[in-house]
């Protein structure tokens, strides 16, 4: 025993020398590079030898990589409140600051650079040390894996000590990495191509995959919500309008996804998924988690009591890690500027514009957020965490601008890959046995967007359906992607619209909303639901001007369905509505009748239409790659899971359908193996089959 702790203290020691002496060589050719930066005396004095120039950069090297140890951690903590991408403005500062403090501690003022060199020289060491560090702990297995042992144990006790429940480890764990927005078909192409080779590999050797239906509201606030609480009920789109408040909902404003998330939690009389030792990371929702980082529902708190930011300052208390982070952030950003232009050059169509702060945004997605979600994941799993449920959300926001299966959503998912590979290599060396289950919340449908397609919006539509005023200049109507509300909410910036979408006028004037390709029309001065009677006798000419136009394909009123050429159907007439959306998929009539059945649904819901052979729909959003209502592959997200956990139950008719059923599997998994005892409640009998009866891989997919 003594021995091997001499042995690893010996191998410690090494690397930090070995760092040194990387360190010490890299100032010497910065300095011998950079003009304004030197390490010896003035020109007055006596030239300094080659040993006192070494000595005065090991010196300084030392001082540099001791200040970043002490020091950074401590800076960071006391700016957790600064927004974060402005943390990420002030890395370069920061670091530039602790190397002049370091350059001022070398005797007889050898050291000296200007503030612009050493920002220079403080990046380049950071990144070097940074990557002789990770290169020699790959190397040294042995030492990796103690010193993982030794995090693990030291939580061990810390709950000891603080009488905290805490799992067995003896038993496997589960982490769920969401790939937002990535459709079955999508994951299935990228993985035969070779584009994601671990998810082809884990396919090969470990790993099953199956399809499921969303609801009708296929996107991320009505997906995550019912997979982490159980239940999305009400959720009728992205954004609704709520007559008995008077507000808009948006499943990405805090403030909104709190309250989802309170009436998720009252419905169900369950805190979620991950209410014992579980970790949520980068979620719109907490899920009943103790460790939250980059949460969207807790955000909007004040006080100590919101860890939402945590994950920030677990991964800017590296030096290495901001200043790698912020470089990739600065590439993120050219690439999305490079490909914008050469889209527009090339005249690639279907199109939107992608300026602005959008690049930034795309940025702080593929980049800023992915890095510290996967930090998180990381350091659960070293930890022992029982249940990690995390949020990728790159591809989904670059899908919006670049179409679902462009080659700016290819690279994408290439990088996602590799964080894939470095989350399954900490794994081999985690304290417990991970069971790694991938999964999506929706897919995206591709098409041009309504605006570009007809030239006029929603809002414009309904209005001229009313006999109100139009603009004659054609508007745009914001998107409402994932990515951006994470943005705002690290900006402490969590509200995206005006005072005016966030409570209209209770005035005639319709309040249309869009979540992608489904539109909400509620008439705010129609107390209730309005029917359908009241709509023809406040409007005529409304309801016929919708389902008539080629954009629309169809419309939910007061319980009946409308299609074009005046084609209706009763929802509770049997197979009247299966029949008037079959194009749409066997599934679709299911799905409105559910959402008919919320009471915060619109007076008037809109689909858009949908080519069931190209796949496209019209996002009334300003999107080419779309996900929120039906008609393609929005509706078909993937399960991927190893092969150790059970199947899932599928429905008679060998499908798994809804949010809340996918909820169901992941909570079941979790009691397996004498895993976490969350308490699962019997599988209601539509759901039970025979053994067989649906295998979970490749389930026909609707069309």
């Amino acid at each position: 025993m003594l021995r091997g702790r001499w042995r690893s203290t010996g191998g410690a020691l090494v690397r930090v020398v070995i760092v040194w002496a990387v360190s010490t060589l890299t100032m010497l050719a910065l300095a011998g590079i950079l003009p304004d930066f030197r390490l010896q005396a003035g020109a007055g004095g006596d030239r300094d030898s080659i040993t006192q120039i070494g000595l005065t950069a090991a010196i300084g090297a030392g001082a540099f990589g001791l200040l970043s140890a002490l020091v950074w951690p401590v800076l960071v903590r006391a700016l957790l409140l600064v927004p974060a991408l402005v943390l990420g403005l002030l890395v370069f500062f920061l670091n530039g600051s602790l190397l002049l403090l370091a350059l001022s501690l070398i005797p007889a003022g050898r050291g000296e650079a200007d503030p612009e060199t050493a920002v220079v020289v403080a990046a380049v060491m950071s990144a070097v040390a940074s990557a002789t560090s990770t290169a020699l702990a790959v190397r040294d297995d042995e030492a990796y894996r103690r010193r993982l042992y030794r995090l693990a144990d030291r939580r061990r006790r810390r709950q000891h000590r603080e009488g905290m429940p805490g799992a067995d480890e003896r038993t496997p764990a589960l982490v769920f990495l969401q790939l937002d927005g990535v459709g079955y078909e999508v994951l299935r192409r990228a993985a035969g191509s070779g584009l994601m080779p671990t998810v082809a590999d884990w396919l090969d050797r470990s790993h099953r995959i199956g399809s499921w239906h969303t609801d009708w509201s296929s996107q991320t606030g009505a997906s995550q919500l019912g997979i982490l609480h159980g239940s999305n009920f009400d959720v009728p789109a992205f954004r609704w309008y709520e007559k008995d408040t008077g507000e808009v909902m948006v499943c990405n404003r805090p403030t909104s996804a709190a309250e989802l998330q309170r009436r998720a939690v009252e419905r169900t009389g369950d805190g979620g998924l991950l209410t014992l030792d579980g970790a949520s990371r980068g979620n719109l929702f907490s899920g009943g988690a103790g460790q939250l980082a980059l949460v969207l529902s807790v955000s909007a708190r004040r006080g100590p009591h919101n860890r939402s930011r945590a994950g920030y300052f677990a991964y800017f208390s590296d030096p290495a890690n901001a200043v790698r982070t912020a470089l990739s952030f600065v590439a993120e950003v050219a690439r999305e500027i490079t490909q914008s232009v050469r889209g527009r050059l090339r005249g690639e169509r279907p199109r939107v514009a992608r300026g602005g702060l959008y690049p930034l945004i795309r940025a702080f997605a593929t980049v800023v957020e992915r890095d510290v979600v996967v930090a998180a994941v990381i350091g659960d799993m070293l930890a022992g965490r029982a249940a990690v449920y995390a949020d990728l959300v790159a591809y989904d926001e670059v899908a919006h601008h670049s179409g679902p299966r462009s080659r700016d959503t290819e690279q994408v998912l290439a990088r996602l890959d590799r964080s894939l590979a470095l989350i399954a290599r900490v794994a081999e060396h985690a304290p417990r046995e991970y069971r790694i289950v991938l999964l999506s919340d929706h897919g995206q449908s591709p098409g041009e967007t309504f605006l570009a397609r007809y030239g006029l919006t929603l809002k414009d539509l309904v209005r001229a359906g009313c006999g109100l005023p139009v603009s004659r200049k054609a508007g745009r109507t914001h998107s409402g992607a994932e990515a951006r509300a994470a943005v705002r909410a690290a900006l402490h910036r969590p509200v995206e619209e005006t005072d005016d979408e966030v409570r209209p006028g209770t005035g005639p004037d319709p309040v249309v909303l869009a979540s992608g390709n489904l539109g909400l029309i509620s008439f705010p001065d129609l107390p209730g639901r309005a029917s359908r009677e009241r709509i023809d006798r406040a409007h005529p000419a409304l309801l016929s001007t919708l389902a008539n136009h080629p954009g629309v394909g169809f419309l939910l009123v007061d319980g009946t369905v409308m299609t074009a050429g005046g084609a209706e159907a009763r929802l509770d007439e049997p197979g009247a509505a299966e029949a008037l959306l079959a194009p749409f998929g066997p599934g679709a009539a299911r799905a409105v009748r559910r959402t008919d059945t919320f009471p915060h649904v619109a007076d008037v819901m809109v689909n858009s239409a949908y080519d069931p052979e190209t796949g496209a729909v019209h996002a009334f959003e300003e999107q080419i790659g779309s996900h929120g209502g039906l008609g393609g592959e929005q509706g078909h997200p993937f399960l991927m899971w190893p092969v150790e956990l059970s199947e899932p139950v599928y429905r008679p008719d060998g499908e798994l359908v809804g949010a809340e059923a996918v909820h169901q599997v992941l909570r079941r998994w979790l009691t397996e193996s004498d895993g976490p005892q969350v308490p699962v409640p019997p599988v209601p009998p539509e759901l039970s089959v025979a053994p067989g009866t649906g295998t979970g891989t490749d389930p026909a997919p609707a069309s």
